[in-house]
């Protein structure tokens, strides 16, 4: 999958809404950035959460799609944590996710968030089951 074939599919998905753009997609390996916008905040003045969870899910999520386990086409997210070490009020935001376990049921992803002062403003990590067929 090339990075626009990746844009272009989340046209018109949370990703999409959210403005995340893929700048880097290979196996193991994604690169996804966002412009803080004032959607993107709380209402205390502060970048939301759900924002860098949703950012770092979905670099992680799409590194997935393209590093398939063996005989696997499909995926969900089983389990995430995110753990914040800043905030952000406007600029960049850019997600680089590596692959730290490539198995035949589950893959596991780490993925930094950051500023685009190169202030890492979150560490997230998910953990991808891998299935034969799409959830139910």
């Amino acid at each position: 999958m090339t990075i626009d074939e990746a844009n272009a599919l989340c046209e018109g998905m949370l990703p999409d809404t959210l403005g995340i753009t893929f700048t880097e997609l290979e196996p193991g390996h994604s690169v996804a950035t966002l412009a803080v916008a004032a959607p993107h905040m709380s209402p205390n003045g502060f970048l939301h959460g759900g924002t860098v969870v949703s950012l770092a899910d979905t670099a992680c999520g799409f590194g997935t799609f393209v590093t398939p386990g063996p005989e696997r086409t499909h995926f969900a997210t089983m389990n995430l944590s995110c753990n914040f070490l800043g905030t952000a009020r406007e600029g960049l935001l850019t997600c680089t996710a590596s692959l730290v376990h490539g198995g035949r049921t589950t893959q596991v992803w780490d993925a930094t968030v950051r500023r685009d002062d190169g202030r890492q403003i979150a560490v997230f990590r998910a953990t991808q089951i891998l299935l034969d067929q799409p959830p139910a």
